[in-house]
């Protein structure tokens, strides 16, 4: 996962946070829209970046695998 996923990721998730509190919502489906909507505002956001950059922020990055390549250049450098 790059920076920028995850800056969007938590921009989604503080929005949704946020949305359900202001709405005071109860209950799955209010909580469904919240999150819908936090999505959709991270979304948004992420397109506009997109265009204004004209490149992909998405990656096929996986933060596991980093983690293991990093653990193995971490022993390559011990020895």
């Amino acid at each position: 996962m790059t920076d920028w996923e995850l800056i969007f990721n938590m921009l989604g998730e503080k929005a949704t946070t946020d949305i359900a509190k202001t709405r005071d919502a109860q209950g799955f489906d209010e909580n469904k829209k919240a999150a819908q909507r936090g999505g959709e505002i991270a979304h948004n956001a992420r397109n506009e970046l997109e265009q204004e950059t004209g490149k992909s922020i998405v990656s096929n990055i996986n933060f596991l695998d980093l983690t293991e390549k990093k653990k193995l250049e971490d022993k390559k450098k011990i020895k």
